[in-house]
């Protein structure tokens, strides 16, 4: 499958795809949580997911925190010990755009949306930069088609196939999270229940923030306007990033945070009819350590 167009209106980023027939997939990386610049951020394991998405002809959704930026001036959560030595800088924030810029944009291609997360809106409520804004800006050297996404929103799925003949959507949620705090025992999975009332058009729901790691998928029963009862699949996903800073007597530890994975999640958008009305196949698997 291939994605030829994205536009973007609001909060909702719509995507168009073309495929060419029954049994096509569009694989899709989902992420959040990076904190790509801590000092805690598993990069080797990172490195590895992006080498795969290129490798699969996956395309990436981050749902926010893909900056730590926790070592400004204002940052009360800031450590000197917790800061990269490329980061002992004045120029704090800059070389962390730059960084993250460097980094990315080998992978630039393979990314739909970079959303923002309670990191990059700290950042930009103390000294009103707009971090997730200036890197995408950067990246737009190698994908035009690169968009910013918000705290959440959508990403609505076109799919055509090649010769107009059949036709299907998807509709992706994805909010970075702000409750629920680490979630040691439930792990934000509550949240599912009351999304799944509130986001009723929702194929795909995909949560960060925790650091925690769920896929799971609640059953519903929908009625036609023509009165046909029929039952489809709300797929609800969390993922848990790549920091791990549990144990190092810093901000976690603290706080008394559990430990957590890290990881990414990959989803399978598979057509099975050439049908406007018929539900594609969708498959949603954790690559956590």
């Amino acid at each position: 499958m291939e994605i030829t167009r994205i536009e973007q209106r609001g909060q909702v980023t719509r995507v168009w795809v073309e495929y060419s027939g029954i049994g096509d997939e569009l694989v899709l990386m989902a992420s959040s949580d990076r904190h790509h610049d801590s000092m805690w951020c598993n990069r080797s394991l990172e490195t590895k997911h992006l080498q795969t998405a290129q490798e699969r002809g996956a395309y990436i959704i981050d749902a926010g925190d893909m900056f730590d930026a926790m070592q400004g001036k204002f940052d009360p959560r800031k450590s000197y010990g917790d800061l990269r030595p490329e980061y002992r800088v004045p120029h704090y924030y800059d070389a962390l755009v730059d960084d993250l810029s460097e980094y990315f944009i080998p992978y630039a291609d393979r990314f739909i949306m970079i959303g923002k997360g309670n990191h990059e809106h700290s950042v930009y409520e103390r000294i009103g930069t707009d971090l997730i804004s200036r890197l995408v800006g950067n990246l737009r050297q190698s994908n035009k088609l690169l968009q910013v996404g918000g705290i959440g929103g959508y990403v609505q799925f076109m799919f055509k196939t090649v010769s107009g003949g059949g036709k299907f959507s998807v509709n992706y949620a994805y909010h970075h999270g702000g409750a629920g705090g680490n979630a040691p025992v439930t792990r934000g999975a509550i949240q599912t229940a009351r999304q799944a009332v509130y986001m009723p058009d929702a194929d795909i729901i995909h949560n960060g923030h925790n650091h925690q790691e769920y896929a799971l998928a609640i059953k519903r029963v929908r009625l036609s306007n023509q009165g046909r009862i029929s039952y489809d699949l709300a797929h609800f996903v969390r993922t848990p990033g790549y920091k791990d800073d549990h144990g190092n007597e810093n901000w976690s530890d603290v706080k008394q945070h559990s430990p957590t994975p890290q990881g990414c999640a990959w989803i399978t958008i598979r057509a099975e009819h050439h049908k406007s009305t018929a539900r594609p196949h969708i498959m949603v698997t954790a690559d956590v350590v």
